[in-house]
């Protein structure tokens, strides 16, 4: 009897812990409405369809480099260079329009080229010379940023481009902001490329356990470096945006994205050790940060305070990590 009913308990606790509700998407969409609801009542304009238009125009540039580190997170990695690449992508982008005299397209497809390279810069230190990515992002960081001030001298800015090239990052398509087509293609081929492939597959057996996948027979190396310049590709993609956002391409480009990216992808319940996450988890953190960005805007708080509490924000979700991470490993035994 005794048995049963503990039985019958467990089963209960089971179904509760596993309840739909419970799980991390979830719990983090019942955090955005309420954000979502609290910002309305303080903000006169917040739940305007303007400045819905707005949260989405400004968040793009963030949400793609979020979506490019969901997989170089799930593999146990880390890029802290993505920022400083999206700031380098729009100096030379805008260098080869001005100087170059390249067509504004072309020069936009450069970027994205030069995004690949410093991916695949990051990726040969990783891959190959068994570097931490901590370290080599680092570096790249300093990098990246220190090369966009030299092609600059610090002082120059790229501005005047065309009005057609403009319309992507401040015109309309539909009613909606023009960048927004791309950030939900790039979505969809992410989320394909995680949720339904074999390389999502092998990027988190990698997240699990690295040896274990190269046992097993999977090409450890090239996976991990398809990431990086994965990542590398989407910041030139995010650059050429941002500078069409703007109107003008600085060195100081993209600054402090690293740490936004990183803290949408991690609240969005991607395991900083890797093997666990999901891209819409990502979009979902994404949304968070923008809406408690925007809302202490409307609620008349110094812009500081989104610094702080995106910081606070990122050290919750590591601390849920490790604890979610100690949990199941108590599970087990």
């Amino acid at each position: 009897m005794d048995k049963t009913v503990h039985a019958d308990n467990s089963s209960r606790k089971g179904w509760f812990l596993n309840s739909p509700w419970l799980r991390h998407e979830s719990l983090l969409l019942l955090i955005l409405v309420l954000e979502w609801l609290y910002f309305n009542s303080v903000g006169p304009r917040f739940g305007t369809l303007e400045n819905t238009y707005d949260i989405l125009r400004h968040s793009s540039e963030i949400g793609l480099l979020a979506l490019a580190l969901t997989p170089v997170i799930l593999t146990g990695g880390i890029d802290l260079s993505v920022g400083s690449l999206l700031g380098l992508c729009a100096i030379l982008f805008g260098k080869l329009w001005r100087d170059a005299h390249l067509p504004v397209w072309e020069a936009a497809a450069a970027a994205l080229g030069f995004g690949a390279a410093g991916g695949a810069v990051n990726a040969w230190f990783i891959t190959k010379l068994r570097l931490p990515p901590l370290i080599v992002t680092l570096g790249t960081l300093s990098l990246f940023r220190g090369l966009a001030e030299a092609v600059t001298h610090g002082v120059d800015t790229f501005t005047g481009f065309p009005g057609s090239f403009l319309a992507l990052g401040q015109g309309q398509i539909f009613g909606l902001p023009a960048q927004l087509p791309l950030l939900f293609v790039g979505a969809v081929v992410i989320w394909l490329m995680v949720h339904s492939t074999v390389l999502g597959r092998s990027w988190r057996a990698i997240g699990f356990a690295a040896e274990g996948a190269r046992y097993a027979g999977i090409p450890v190396g090239r996976r991990v470096a398809l990431v990086y310049v994965l990542a590398g590709i989407i910041s030139g993609l995010a650059a050429v945006i941002y500078t069409a956002r703007l109107g003008q391409a600085k060195a100081d480009a993209g600054t402090g994205y690293e740490l936004f990216a990183i803290t949408a992808v991690v609240l969005g319940g991607t395991s900083i050790f890797g093997g666990i996450g999901s891209v819409h988890g990502t979009l979902l953190g994404v949304a968070a940060i923008a809406v408690l960005s925007n809302g202490l805007v409307h609620a008349r708080q110094p812009r500081e305070v989104a610094g702080m509490l995106t910081g606070a924000l990122l050290l919750i979700a590591l601390a849920a990590s490790v604890l979610a991470k100690n949990l199941a490993n108590n599970r087990r035994r």
